[in-house]
């Protein structure tokens, strides 16, 4: 399928179907498979045999779903989690212990915050907040020999910055670590981080790939580009694997060394599983995904300079307004759009941002982003409430931010509702 391009591969990749085979992805809803012989078991526990062992390792569903994101991405290979955190915490957590370091965006999603500064330093790994400003150099003196990967998203949320991809992953390849990238808000529609240099790309398959608020869920993709062997930084796959009978990932797994050693060991310990009900509700999302980011980014615009130009509105974050600081990353980046969530300040801080929220009719206020259905939320108060005042700033939020994800009803639907609920404060 990798000749396709990116509309066709969203209906086309992953199941192929068969003469006389069910058109549609059929679910596989069984924890276990049946074997003709032990010794062919044993192969598969032994990494030696194509198969699956257990749904909590792996899936018929799942699988296919995995090889269709695999495809739109450009990786080698895919592994769906039960949630997007799990693949944070599955993509760092591959090739890092305790004691190691990582270098992370300040402005990432604040659940992913607090991910990385809380439950991970419990864990012995400590990360290293950067802002998107600072120099290489300043950025380089917080790297040492346990520093293992860096990490940003896309799209960040909700401050909507673009994160300069090419730029890090020089500056990761540079001192032999992978960049791994967040790309949940962009898709593999408008950008896929492969192409800039970056390594691992992660997703909360609960946004814009679902598209319909029914199912949450992760991904974590490998590119197979980067070299596990350079340095020896990295013995969990450079080494052998006691727990599989001395398994060297890089030796007999190659390209595919890190989402192997991501499922058969993390998948299998932590139990990040995603069920085959979930992945088939995903894949049913991802056929549509081309078409329903194409309406997002075009509503997302039009509303934006509505926005902009409303005297009721202090500031307006959307990469591809040409006033935005990161239009120009937003060109290099997302040549085709910068998806359909916009945050603004309402006037008045607030007290003013919720009485506006408040008395909007058609967006719903809803803890959740991304949605084909118009929804708007407050992040101070709702999901970045567990951050410090400093940590908000670094994530670009103010007390009076809103967060609007835009749908993709009417455009001229939704910026009425607007109007109306900007009138009433």
């Amino acid at each position: 399928m990798s000749e396709y391009k990116i509309e066709t591969k969203c209906l086309q990749s992953g199941y192929v179907p068969g003469n006389g085979e069910p058109r549609v992805l059929p679910i596989y809803q069984s924890t276990t498979y049946k074997y003709d012989s032990s010794e062919h078991l044993a192969k598969l526990f032994d990494l030696t045999a194509p198969g699956h062992m257990y749904t909590r390792i792996s899936n018929p569903t799942v699988d296919f779903v995995e090889k269709k994101i695999a495809d739109m991405e450009g990786g080698v290979g895919a592994m769906c989690t039960s949630s997007g955190q799990a693949a944070n915490l599955a993509a760092i957590f591959n090739i890092a212990s305790a004691g190691d370091n990582f270098i992370s965006l300040s402005s990432i999603y604040g659940g992913t915050v607090n991910l990385f500064a809380v439950t991970m330093k419990r864990m012995g790994i400590e990360v290293r907040f950067v802002t998107p400003d600072m120099p290489d150099e300043e950025i380089e003196k917080l790297i040492d020999d346990r520093t293992r990967c860096v990490f940003g998203e896309t799209i960040a949320n909700p401050a909507l910055t673009v994160f300069d991809i090419e730029r890090y992953a020089n500056l990761a390849h540079k001192h032999n670590m992978p960049l791994i990238v967040d790309n949940t808000f962009a898709t593999p529609v408008l950008c896929r981080p492969f192409e800039f240099g970056a390594d691992i790309v992660v997703h909360s398959t609960t946004k814009y790939m679902d598209g319909h608020a029914t199912v949450v869920g992760g991904v974590v993709v490998d590119s197979g580009k980067f070299d596990w062997e350079k340095t020896g930084k990295y013995p969990e796959l450079t080494e052998a694997d006691e727990s599989y009978h001395g398994v060297v990932y890089t030796r007999d797994f190659g390209n595919a060394a890190y989402i192997t050693k991501a499922r058969v060991q993390l998948m299998r310990d932590l139990g990040l599983t995603p069920q085959p009900l979930a992945a088939f509700l995903l894949n049913e999302g991802l056929d549509t995904l081309s078409v329903r980011m194409e309406r997002h980014c075009k509503n997302a615009l039009a509303v934006a300079e509505y926005l902009e130009k409303h005297e009721k509105i202090a500031s307006v974050s959307y990469p591809k307004l040409p006033s935005s600081p990161d239009f120009a990353l937003a060109e290099k980046y997302l040549p085709d759009g910068a998806c359909g969530v916009i945050s603004f300040n309402i006037e008045g801080g607030r007290e003013k941002a919720m009485k506006f929220m408040d008395s909007l009719r058609l967006a719903e206020i809803v803890v959740h982003v991304a949605d084909a259905r118009t929804c708007v939320l407050h992040p101070a108060s709702t999901t970045h409430r567990q951050l410090t005042d400093k940590q908000l700033v670094d994530c670009g939020i103010n007390p009076g931010l809103i967060r609007f994800s835009v749908g993709i009803e009417n455009v001229e639907d939704i910026i009425a509702d607007l109007e109306q609920a900007l009138a009433q404060i």
